[in-house]
């Protein structure tokens, strides 16, 4: 019934940030954009389980593996009880072309995971990535920020204003693209953001 088995299940690094105010996640994000609350389900490093599930999820087309570890994210964040009020969650949006050569979008795969749990709905399309941007994997925080500024868009106003959206990705590193999306968001009267990822790699 799971795809991971109980000794691979108890060796994830799991961050434990989700009660917790002011986590590093949270941090990240200080005088950058407001947010509410803020989680990463675990810690990634290079050449362990999660980074190999994680490859699983975007490159080999295992969605059922994305489906589970989003379910294991929305029981941190239910048990929490700092992420019981989100309207609805935001898969962090890929590039058109990218999420056609790939078939779907992963962080869209993780949102349903948190779905199914927390309840909330999924809103897909209501922020777009409005031009493709560079790979982020070996620049640093300044370019990872000058790829993403100014690169999403919403496309539903009138469904936003006045929500709380919980923004979901796939792994977290300097939060340049979150920023970046969380800030188009952000723009619309009376919205407030939280943030959840997969994996944290910090630098």
């Amino acid at each position: 019934d799971h795809p991971l088995c109980l000794r691979c299940l108890h060796t994830l690094p799991h961050t434990g940030f989700a009660p917790f105010r002011d986590n590093p996640i949270e941090k990240l994000f200080w005088g950058r954009i407001p947010v509410e609350a803020a989680h990463s389900e675990c810690y990634f490093a290079k050449e362990f389980l999660l980074q190999h599930l994680i490859h699983q999820l975007k490159y080999k087309g295992n969605q059922e593996i994305g489906l589970y570890l989003g379910k294991l994210t929305g029981r941190s964040l239910l048990n929490s009880n700092r992420f019981q009020s989100p309207d609805a969650i935001i898969p962090l949006p890929l590039y058109p072309d990218k999420e056609r050569k790939r078939g779907y979008n992963q962080a869209a795969v993780i949102a349903k995971g948190i779905s199914s749990v927390l309840q909330v709905p999924v809103w897909n399309q209501v922020v777009i990535r409005s031009h493709a941007t560079e790979t982020q994997t070996r620049k640093q925080r300044t370019e990872r920020w000058e790829n993403v500024t100014r690169s999403f868009r919403v496309t539903d106003y009138d469904k936003l204003a006045g929500k709380h959206l919980l923004l979901v990705d796939d792994v977290i590193t300097t939060g340049a693209t979150l920023e970046a999306c969380g800030e188009a968001i952000l723009e619309i009267p009376g919205t407030q953001l939280s943030i959840a990822a997969l994996a944290y790699a910090p630098k």
